[in-house]
């Protein structure tokens, strides 16, 4: 049986020791009296909660999987998993980082982003219940009415009410401008809806009384294409004035998908014969709206793979200390023992080192990410939230996609390092692999997040938000340049970024020529700007280690660290040479393949 291990050292080192997270929350009124013991205690608190709580639900919760009665539509999940939900609610979590006015915490992203990455190896089946709802919460807080507001947030900050997002249907999936689901206005200003949508995680559950859906559909005079979408709330039952449930919304679950992983979440077939529902934000302008909770998906979903593989680090690493096989090519190394443990061997090590290093590097990405979104929504200089949401949209694509690839590579080399046993469900590691391959397929496949990443957010605006990241690059390099032991972290990034220019520029330029260049080089072009960013956070990391051992700290944590950050920039920052190469091969050897594709 595997098992889990909150890492509350690696969290704290990030926030206090790296980040400075209250330093940057004193510059922010609403964050002000947050302090370390604060942030401290509600990690305590949250790791107990996800694996005292949801991790024990996790290998029966597969096994188990969702059912649906057909004939009610109602979808039971499986055993525990309603209340393990009911002490969620009762401990307040849904509401950590919501809105005081409705009735939240108020406490910043970073503690929400750090609570769900520990639900997310704890179990993340169980955890995109509560997951999802948060983003219908923000979508609804940035563009929903006041009355939505008032009908809803409440509802979804206390966890009394769930939420789900209703994009994709049977023939359309990131295209979403081919979507058919209508949108009929009524005389009283709701919207009669009409339509099928597919893929709906937690669509049915038990969990809660009502479920607030928000639907993608079009009105009858709408344009075609992504221009002619707006979005709607629909919730399962209509919402009388008074707050009260009324009568059941013609918006039900027709069927549960069969899947390959996160069997313990209902991923349900929504059908919608004429549900009623209100129209949040404008006509047409629904994309805009829904690119809040969708943009948020794409956050946790790159934190669903982090905790995957935080969780089969920790077990694959329990699992290399304690086997028997063979002796050490360098000598025996357990004398009182027939065979030596597998730890002792290169290979091994090179697995577990790479799941390490991409836990720590994407944990050290989840928190700078969320930094900069609590620095977005609350900073009182407007300029610096204006460069806080750059960073973040630039950032975005490559949490989602770079995060969730190093995912697949650490929990299949997880799995790798148990040999046959990893293949057997009684250790659990086979559920981490499956369940893991999704989060690259969900919230825009991570191609899309690659097109996205160089095509929108890099060559859209000629490099300028790549030029602000690169300026904390630079701040570093300058800060650390002539320091000799920081060098084997520092030059690797100080040239990547001289490098990333060129790089850029030369693709941009064929790209003009022909569109498929860019194409083809964005899925590669999306790794190398990753690794420009793990490498910057690596030597930020390493930094305050050496400086800690510096100081006489024996703390073993930091050698440790500064272990991690050389093995990275050893064995897989340079992939970034290859990559680079490979993206400006160009497009011809990939386009001009219809006799091979015939």
């Amino acid at each position: 049986m595997p098992s889990y291990n909150p890492p509350l050292r690696d969290m704290q080192f990030l926030m206090h020791e790296v980040f400075k997270v209250t330093e940057s929350y004193q510059q922010m009124p609403k964050h002000a009296e947050v302090d370390v013991d604060t942030i401290n205690a509600v990690l305590e608190e949250a790791g107990k909660f996800a694996a005292n709580v949801t991790f024990p639900l996790n290998i029966s919760g597969d096994a188990e999987g969702c059912t649906l009665d057909k004939a009610t539509h109602e979808v039971s999940t499986p055993k525990g998993f309603k209340e393990a939900y009911a002490q969620f609610v009762e401990g307040g979590w849904p509401a950590l980082s919501c809105d005081p006015e409705y009735g939240g915490q108020g406490l910043p992203m970073v503690l929400n982003s750090a609570l769900y990455e520990m639900l997310n190896s704890a179990n993340q089946a169980w955890t995109m219940y509560p997951g999802l709802s948060h983003g219908a919460y923000e979508a609804l807080h940035a563009y929903g009415t006041d009355e939505q507001k008032k009908t809803y947030l409440g509802k979804l900050t206390s966890g009394e009410w769930t939420g789900t997002m209703c994009l994709t249907e049977p023939h359309c999936g990131t295209d979403l401008g081919l979507l058919r689901t209508k949108a009929e206005p009524l005389a009283d200003g709701t919207y009669k809806i009409t339509g099928n949508k597919i893929f709906i995680s937690a669509g049915e559950h038990n969990f809660t009384d009502n479920i607030v859906h928000l639907v993608l559909a079009r009105l009858p005079d709408a344009p075609q294409g992504s221009k002619g979408i707006s979005l709607f709330v629909v919730p399962k039952f209509l919402v009388k004035a008074d707050g009260s449930l009324g009568e059941r919304n013609p918006i039900f679950c027709g069927a549960l998908e069969h899947k390959m992983g996160i069997h313990g979440n209902a991923t349900a077939q929504i059908n919608i014969d004429g549900a009623i529902g209100t129209m949040v934000g404008e006509p047409n302008k629904g994309l805009q709206a829904m690119f809040v909770m969708m943009n948020a998906a794409r956050l946790g979903v790159g934190n669903q793979s982090l905790g995957l593989t935080e969780v089969a680090f920790q077990n694959a690493l329990a699992y290399a200390k304690d086997r028997l096989q063979m002796r050490s090519l360098s000598g025996i190394k357990a004398k009182d023992k027939p065979a030596d443990p597998i730890i002792v061997h290169p290979d091994v090590r090179r697995m577990l080192m790479t799941a390490k290093a991409y836990a720590e590097g994407g944990r050290a990405l989840s928190t700078f990410s969320a930094l900069l979104i609590d620095t977005e929504l609350n900073h009182p200089d407007e300029k610096v939230r204006k460069d806080s949401a750059e960073l973040v949209a630039l950032l975005t694509p490559i949490v989602k996609a770079f995060i969730t690839d190093n995912g697949w590579i650490s929990t299949t080399m997880c799995q790798q390092v148990y040999g046959g046993h990893g293949f057997i469900t009684e250790w659990g590691m086979e559920q981490f692999v499956r369940d893991n391959r999704i989060n690259m397929i969900y919230e825009g496949t991570n191609g899309v997040q690659a097109l996205d990443l160089l095509g929108r957010k890099i060559l859209g605006n000629q490099g300028a938000t790549l030029k602000k990241f690169g300026k904390l690059i630079g701040k570093l390099v300058e800060e650390e340049g002539v320091n000799e032991k920081m060098s084997e972290f520092i030059t690797p990034i100080a040239m990547l970024g001289d490098q990333m220019t060129k790089f850029t520029t030369e693709i941009g330029f064929k790209g003009m020529q022909n569109p498929d260049e860019v194409g083809s080089a964005s899925v590669d072009y999306l790794r190398v700007a990753g690794h420009l960013v793990f490498g910057y956070l690596f030597a930020r990391m390493a930094q305050v280690a050496l400086r800690e051992i510096g100081n006489g700290n024996t703390d073993p944590f930091y050698l440790g660290k500064l272990q991690t950050a050389r093995f990275y920039f050893a064995k897989l920052f340079p992939e970034t040479l290859t990559l680079m190469k490979t993206a400006r091969a160009g497009s011809k050897s990939l386009m001009d393949t219809d006799a091979a594709l015939a």
